[in-house]
């Protein structure tokens, strides 16, 4: 294999693009505790139908929002249907869910644009406290700037995105719409937000 110029280029252009990857999403560690105190996240509706062109997407309002939360997992996406639009996604939890001692009993992950947890059967929370304080939200930058100060976040980190929830349809058809409450779950649970300022705290 080595006695190909391109194979080699193509493999160590992949290990190394690995390598940061790891790198750049690498775990944040705060302390024990509650990191984010006990809110909701400040939702107020949209009196109009206003409309917001991204690329191909055309964008409805449907609210202002502004979550502080910590980052329980960061995936990112390439070549979905949503990739064009929405590059990342963020699942955040504050109250109990930004807390060391209620996380360890949690395992969390990212995939296929859903947020997913498994409760340890010694779990110190409870399924519903589970819901209403976490949140997977599909982040769309709202312009280049925004775009690399959510490519620089952390697992770990306190973040305040704020901007406005939104529905999406794409010229070919493809569609999303945002979630309005954060007491739904599976499909169409997700928020989709605009991201208009974002604030780290760690």
């Amino acid at each position: 294999m080595w006695r190909h110029p391109v194979l080699k280029v193509a493999l160590l252009a992949y290990i190394g693009w690995g390598g940061w990857n790891w790198f750049s999403n690498r775990p944040f560690h705060p302390p024990d505790g509650v990191l984010v105190a006990v809110s909701d996240p400040s939702q107020t509706e949209a009196l109009g139908t206003e409309k917001v062109q991204v690329g191909r997407w055309t964008l409805t309002v449907r609210a202002k929002y502004r979550i502080t939360a910590r980052i329980l997992a960061r995936e990112r996406y390439h070549f979905d249907t949503l990739s064009d639009l929405v590059p990342e996604d963020l699942a955040l939890g504050w109250g109990p869910m930004s807390d060391n001692r209620i996380l360890r009993a949690l395992d969390i992950y990212q995939a296929d644009r859903f947020y997913f947890w498994r409760a340890a059967a010694h779990s110190p929370i409870d399924k519903d406290s589970i819901i209403t304080h976490s949140a997977n939200t599909h982040v769309i930058p709202q312009n280049p700037l925004i775009a690399r100060q959510l490519s620089r976040l952390r697992p770990g980190q306190v973040v305040t995105p704020a901007g406005e929830l939104v529905d999406g349809v794409r010229d070919d058809g493809a569609w999303i719409k945002t979630s309005l409450s954060r007491n739904d779950t599976g499909a169409g649970a997700c928020e989709v937000l605009l991201v208009s300022d974002v604030t780290t705290y760690l």
